[in-house]
């Protein structure tokens, strides 16, 4: 690895670069069914771009915990402030961007008549503009569709000090981090079964949030592991990979229910790519792709609504789409996905971080006993 395990600092452009992959597995599971032409098969592999929000949570916890798990202990409740303030900076601000765009195009449609009520709900619109329409509040997706697991992250985001706190990962054996590992995500799928969920997809009102939650603790204990193996990643890394190989072998084989096989498949993935982040010849270190990262909370936020619009203004027939205007959208969509990024999302995440909310321990706490990644996706 490009890591330097003695001072704890690394790049991990691996996971950044994953990370807009994975943004863009979701664009194409939206559009799938639209695409004229598209062989059954392709359309089969993109309708699971859904569980590409499953390696975005497990990567949050990974990520958060490696950024503020020590300086929440050592903080206390007084750097709580300070990890709030990160993450609302993060999340929010081009959310109520994307959203107030929705609300424009709701007002516009009921002025002429072509509303759809469902769609547009604007007596839950309170609950998107504060990020909790998926805390059991509603009973369907609606506004901007992929903002759902913003808010599930938003829940998240509030019970992980507590985790921190309750929790010292680096203090736990390491036979007892991966049983921890499993039982959460044994409990994700006893729960989900439970509720007679076949897909991790099922009902996202009902499950997304505890999908989410479930899947975050499970990143973070993720992130132990990699502390502990980093400095010899080889045989963990080939090791990881072959569990990964073995739970996705199982669901494809239909032995193991998805809802088991892909958030175990994905934590041991997510290792495996963190261990050889850095590694000479890594294809995922490429510019394209890491900046692909970058941007990819803006792809993720912004494609849906923008193709609402796209068919409504060049589309007559929106399940039979011609190749050269599905182009055309996902040119659109990189394009848009890059001046939101620079225009809308930097600088508000920016200006909120400067505001004077951050406490003097939360601030302090930063430098404090432990070195911690240097540049790890999402949590600036």
């Amino acid at each position: 690895m490009r890591a330097a395990a003695s001072t704890g600092r690394a790049e991990l452009r691996a996971l950044t670069s994953v990370r807009g992959i994975a943004a863009w597995f979701v664009v194409l599971y939206h559009i799938r069914l639209s695409i004229a032409g598209l062989p059954a098969s392709w359309v089969a592999m993109f309708a699971k771009g859904y569980l590409a929000v499953d390696f975005f949570f497990l990567l949050s916890g990974f990520v958060i915990w490696l950024t503020w798990g020590a300086r929440l202990r050592e903080g206390g409740w007084r750097a709580v402030p300070a990890f709030l303030q990160k993450r609302v900076a993060r999340i929010w601000p081009l959310h109520l961007f994307v959203l107030a765009g929705a609300v424009a195009l709701a007002l516009l449609l009921a002025a002429t008549g072509r509303a759809n009520p469902a769609d547009y709900p604007f007596g839950e619109l309170p609950l998107h503009l504060f990020l909790l329409q998926n805390w059991g509040f509603t009973d369907r997706l609606a506004w901007n569709d992929p903002s759902w697991s913003i808010s599930a992250e938003l829940g998240a985001y509030l019970l992980f000090p507590l985790l921190a706190f309750a929790v010292d990962w680096r203090r736990v054996p390491t036979p007892a981090i991966l049983a921890a590992i499993a039982a959460l995500l044994i409990l994700l799928h006893a729960l989900m079964a439970n509720g007679g969920a076949l897909t991790l997809g099922h009902d996202i009102a009902r499950f997304g949030l505890r999908r989410c939650v479930l899947e975050f603790a499970s990143g973070t204990a993720v992130a132990a592991l990699w502390l502990r193996w980093r400095d010899r990643p080889i045989l963990p890394a080939w090791s990881s990979s072959a569990v990964a190989a073995l739970f996705l072998a199982g669901w494809a084989s239909g032995a193991m229910p998805e809802t088991l096989a892909i958030p175990a498949a994905f934590a041991a993935v997510l290792l495996a790519l963190a261990l050889t982040a850095g590694a000479r010849g890594n294809p995922l270190e490429i510019a394209p792709l890491h900046y692909l990262g970058e941007i990819s909370y803006a792809t993720y936020l912004g494609h849906f609504m923008l193709f609402v619009v796209f068919k409504m203004a060049l589309v007559d027939d929106a399940h039979a789409i011609p190749p050269v205007l599905i182009a055309l959208y996902l040119a659109m969509v990189l394009g848009c996905s890059v001046a939101l990024y620079h225009l809308v999302e930097r600088p508000a995440q920016q200006w909120i971080n400067r505001l004077p909310l951050v406490s003097s321990a939360g601030a302090g706490a930063r430098g404090a006993g432990h070195a911690r990644p240097a540049r790890l996706p999402g949590t600036d």
